[in-house]
């Protein structure tokens, strides 16, 4: 059943993401949908810091695809898959990172074919500058992800 917070300000979201992250296990994927400059990159700085790894290291992956970062209780991997296309996205390999010793936090997950029956979506809108809805849920195989 998803869970809707609302989120007033970056450190609040950050906070959120902090709180999940104390919830994580190594396979755990994260899939972050919401429109450009929504928070998504925000979200991963909070699981960084709430996984112990070093939150200034955390920047939007869109040039480098995947960032990975080390130094916490389980290892970030960090993708962001805006400038994909489906089949790029699929040639990655995604599905297996992170199975032992991390978890993955994916930006526009809507390239992938195939995503964790038990991922945990993560959805961020706009309310206003400052201020947005978070929705956290996580996947059963009787349901899809969805994208926005």
């Amino acid at each position: 059943m998803p869970v809707v917070h609302t989120s007033r300000s970056e450190a609040e979201t950050r906070r959120l993401a902090q709180a999940l992250a104390t919830t994580l296990k190594p396979g755990d994927q994260i899939l972050l949908t919401g429109d450009l400059g929504a928070g998504k990159t925000a979200f991963v700085r909070g699981l960084a810091d709430g996984l112990g790894a070093p939150v200034d290291e955390v920047s939007s992956p869109t040039f480098t695809l995947v960032q990975e970062y080390r130094g916490g209780r389980l290892v970030l991997y960090h993708a962001d898959l805006y400038r994909l296309t489906r089949a790029a996205a699929e040639d990655l390999g995604l599905e297996e990172i992170g199975l032992r010793d991390g978890v993955l936090a994916v930006e526009w997950p809507d390239r992938l074919e195939h995503v964790a029956a038990d991922a945990i979506c993560v959805g961020i809108e706009w309310i206003d500058e400052t201020s947005r809805h978070i929705t956290i849920e996580r996947l059963t195989a009787r349901r899809a992800p969805h994208d926005g």
